[in-house]
């Protein structure tokens, strides 16, 4: 079921009143149901899979926790990493490394054709799957005790608002807002409805009407003119940010309304003005968990300058693999791994000059003509990552970067209006806006408004969806992770 749709908006109305109208012993078990109806709407069949996973970790979980010697466990932490991943690495790796297998042997001469299995990805399950690690694994060290109620813990992991693309929440913090009653709080209820609306405008208006005009330039395989291709990946950073921090506002603002609070998931990513600076920016909650389940395990910062690095790349390596089973993932995620690896050497470089030079030095003016420039370069080089990632092929992101290199061939006459106008009419007000938010240092600043102000910016958000609303849907991009 789509955020996008009438049966969710029906189904978010009995969710509603069942929170505020039901004695407490029912609404998480209300909650359970509509979020398994709200994963089942796509295909029932991947529910004994999300089931499945719950009940391997809540037993994990629960064996962790004092019900085992300490030497058993590790096994049974491992019993949970095997599981999961294991199950992550069937229905979304297998086909991909198995097929890439075939091809290097073929290069060789070896012609081998393994059969694949071609199953059908279940919807989220890159989200739920890493969330129920975290548990797992926080119980293992012993940040947090495990779950004492099974139908709380089954709703910690099938929470509907963000199930299927985030964010990805902790047990330490989602766990303790669903063991206690909420209670009926009319101010989160309109901010929640608020952000909520922000979120359908970003998706259905913004995201949504660029799609196809981004699709008619990366859709043919790389053939196309250099400007249109530099066009296309503007907007395609538009409509990325758009669509994901779009459903992510969605979630929060559906959550807070039933009285749950989301962790956030973006901050200004494009205000970023380095490497380390975006990953603290963008999809926090899936950087959070790779730097606390992988970089800091692998080492984190410590040791020299090569380990340093290399665990970064490998970090960024497997954060690349987790959006899907392609090369271009693997490849974007190295590019970010390597950027971070030179921001590395550069940072290092700086702190021993500041060193030597500290009496002279003055803090740095956060929103100066450097910062800009700053920020303006990195976006640049963030495009070029997305780029990467949007491109369908290996074949495909090399002509798209040889077309971009043929400066001399950009033509004017290739470029399609309508995504030269979609870019200025979406992508100025977005900027203005966002550059208002970062003055402010406030992600939310609608909420603080006066009244009338608030009530002509919701008035003018809920007909903009109206009017401006693309009527061609499309799925949230990271419904395919």
């Amino acid at each position: 079921m789509s955020f996008i749709s009438y049966p969710f908006l029906l189904l978010f109305a009995c969710v509603w009143l069942a929170c505020w109208r039901l004695p407490f012993r029912w609404v998480n078990p209300c909650l359970l149901l509509a979020s398994y109806v709200f994963y089942g709407w796509w295909d029932w069949r991947f529910l004994g899979l999300l089931v499945f996973s719950s009940v391997v970790d809540f037993v994990c979980g629960r064996l962790l926790d004092g019900r085992v010697s300490e030497e058993r466990r590790s096994d049974v932490l491992i019993i949970s990493l095997v599981v999961n991943l294991g199950t992550l690495a069937v229905f979304k790796y297998f086909d991909f490394f198995i097929d890439s297998f075939s091809e290097v042997l073929s290069t060789l001469g070896i012609e081998m054709r393994p059969p694949l299995l071609r199953l059908v990805l279940p919807i989220g399950i890159s989200f739920y799957t890493f969330q129920t690690l975290s548990y797992t694994i926080d119980v293992y060290r012993r940040k947090m005790p495990s779950a004492d109620r099974f139908l709380d813990f089954l709703l910690y992991v099938s929470f509907f608002p963000q199930l299927v693309a985030g964010p990805i929440e902790r047990a330490t913090s989602l766990l303790p807002q669903i063991q206690v009653p909420r209670t009926f709080n009319w101010e989160r209820i309109s901010s929640g409805c608020q952000l909520a609306l922000v979120g359908f405008f970003k998706k259905m208006v913004i995201a949504d009407n660029l799609a196809p005009f981004i699709e008619s330039v990366y859709g043919n395989g790389g053939e196309s003119n250099g400007l249109a291709v530099v066009l296309a990946t503007y907007a395609f950073a538009i409509q990325i940010y758009c669509d994901f921090s779009g459903y992510t506002d969605i979630a929060r603002g559906v959550a807070r309304m039933i009285g749950f609070e989301l962790c956030e998931n973006f901050n200004l990513p494009y205000f970023a003005t380095n490497p380390s600076d975006f990953w603290r920016r963008w999809h926090i909650s899936l950087s959070t968990w790779i730097r606390d389940y992988l970089y800091i395990p692998l080492g984190g910062s410590r040791g020299g300058r090569f380990r340093v690095i290399r665990n970064l790349v490998i970090t960024m390596f497997l954060a690349g693999l987790w959006h899907g089973a392609s090369w271009n993932f693997v490849i974007w995620g190295l590019y970010h791994g390597v950027l971070l690896g030179i921001f590395a050497i550069i940072h290092d470089a700086r702190e021993k000059q500041q060193r030597a030079r500290r009496p002279q030095l003055r803090e740095p003016n956060a929103s100066g003509v450097g910062f800009w420039l700053s920020a303006l370069a990195f976006f640049h080089l963030t495009c070029l990552g997305w780029l990467i990632f949007r491109a369908e092929s290996l074949s495909s992101i090399l002509k798209l970067l040889k077309s971009i290199s043929e400066v001399w061939h950009w033509s004017l006459l290739s470029i399609d209006p309508n995504l030269v106008f979609r870019l200025v009419l979406f992508g100025i007000p977005l900027i203005l806006f966002q550059c208002y938010q970062f003055k402010r240092g406030d992600n939310e600043p609608w909420i603080r408004w006066r009244l009338t102000t608030r009530v002509a910016f919701y008035v003018a958000l809920f007909y903009g969806i109206v009017l401006l609303g693309s009527p061609e849907r499309h799925e949230f991009i990271y419904f395919q992770f």
